[in-house]
């Protein structure tokens, strides 16, 4: 517990640094959002008096440390403000949004660690053979392929070639599929690499060493004991992962025209809508602190002996 506390005081200064991040980073973006909200119908340019009245409507022409106090007082109640184009809150645009991006996430995960975790074990229980040569140059091209092509690449063959997927939108299991993909292929090498490295230093420890001698099978102690031994690298690279991708799932959800917190936030960064952007930042900063620090607790339960805080009982 005094771990917990520990780690929840050292995330609040985090906190409030992404959120000042998020005001400073809206506030010098280029563009007037006044002027934005005034000409979304397009019909005519806005006077100049509109304008001014507009920006004192929402708050512009106030100091920037008050607009600053103003908005995180509000976002530590949970509102973090409205948009300015549409009106709508911010906070209930983006719970309404996160299941769509929450979806696309875990099956992100499970397609990484699905693959990832049983290809690197393989290449490790057979060190040096042809396919773990094999399964290393996969996973080096795979880590180097750019996301947003990989996307282009599936759509023109299992939507346009094949006709199994459709390109986009969202609805159906179906057009979760090939954004997961995506958003999988550099993590699962990562993992192969990674499960690969991890299982051979574990294999080559003293007790590992005991139970060959003794005569158990290569694959029992596998499953058993060095798996197991294994998988804090592979959980610290799993929780991070999946915390970023509810914040960095902007390029795949444009591409395939998800209604995400992604697409949310973009559509905000073109229209100048700084309660969108630092609504956002702050929510998706806060995600990944919490990630972090559930990942952190999680070594208490992979390994007992393993104290909170980095000694061993």
């Amino acid at each position: 517990m005094a771990y917990l506390l520990r780690r929840i005081a050292a995330a609040i200064p985090v906190l409030l640094g992404i959120s000042m991040i998020a005001f400073v980073l809206s506030v010098i973006s280029p563009g007037d959002p006044a002027v934005e909200s005034l000409s979304m119908s397009g019909v005519r340019e806005p006077t100049q008096e509109e304008i001014d009245a507009k920006r004192a409507e929402l708050g512009l022409n106030d100091p920037l440390p008050v607009q600053y106090g103003r908005w995180l007082l509000r976002a530590v109640q949970g509102d973090l403000g409205t948009s300015y184009m549409t009106k709508d809150s911010v906070s209930g645009e983006i719970a309404r949004r996160l299941p769509v991006t929450l979806s696309v996430a875990v099956l992100a995960v499970v397609f990484a660690a699905g693959t990832g975790i049983p290809l690197g074990m393989l290449m490790a229980l057979r060190r040096s053979s042809w396919l773990d040569h094999a399964g290393r140059a996969i996973a080096l091209t795979v880590v180097s392929i750019p996301g947003f092509w990989l996307a282009i690449m599936l759509i023109t063959l299992f939507s346009e070639k094949l006709q199994l997927l459709p390109t986009s939108g969202y609805g159906t299991w179906k057009h979760l599929i090939m954004p997961a993909i995506v958003l999988a292929a550099g993590t699962s090498a990562i993992l192969m690499r990674l499960t690969r490295a991890s299982l051979l230093e574990v294999m080559n420890q003293s007790y590992m060493l005991t139970a060959k001698a003794k005569g158990l099978r290569e694959r029992s102690i596998v499953l058993r004991h060095a798996i197991r031994n294994a998988l804090i690298p592979l959980v610290t690279v799993i929780g991070t992962y999946f915390g970023s991708i509810l914040g960095g799932s902007v390029i795949v959800e444009v591409i395939f025209a998800l209604p995400g917190i992604g697409r949310f936030a973009v559509e905000g960064i073109y229209r100048r809508d700084y309660p969108v952007i630092q609504g956002y930042v702050v929510f998706t900063g806060a995600v990944y602190v919490l990630f972090n620090l559930l990942t952190d607790i999680s070594y208490r339960f992979i390994h007992p002996q393993m104290k909170l805080g980095g000694k061993l009982k």
